[in-house]
């Protein structure tokens, strides 16, 4: 059975730096595209960043290019989220999925999605 599990979370200053990973189990991570999403209180799920299969090519919503940097390890079937300059506006339960390729207005394409991981930025 496909799982992934997201960690890293946690609360931390505008500023500082948290990174995220999402551990996958029950298939081979070298085969699927990997995206990262976020949900605020009271918003719509969105989608913050994908990494593909094979060459890995990567993608960011506009407003975290820069800062954040998603990576993967298929030794380790584990693919990360580097978040660096945090902002109050990142605040939200952030979680992983995956589907066949990287795209990153339709979020109905990705499945197996984990349980979520909470990051709060606050002073």
């Amino acid at each position: 059975q496909a799982q992934l599990v997201e960690s890293g979370g946690g609360l931390v200053q505008p500023g500082g730096s948290l990174r995220l990973s999402c551990a996958a189990s029950g298939f081979n991570l070298d085969y699927y595209a990997i995206g990262w999403f976020r949900q605020a209180p009271g918003k719509e799920r969105e989608a913050v960043s994908c990494i593909n299969s094979g060459a890995g090519n990567t993608y960011y919503i506009d407003s975290v290019k820069g800062r954040f940097t998603i990576s993967r390890d298929n030794a380790k079937n584990t693919v990360y989220l580097q978040m660096n300059s945090l902002k109050p506006e990142d605040t939200a339960v952030y979680y992983c999925a995956r589907a066949a390729w990287c795209r990153l207005s339709r979020i109905y394409e990705y499945d197996s999605w984990g349980q979520g991981t909470q990051v709060t930025v606050s002073s």
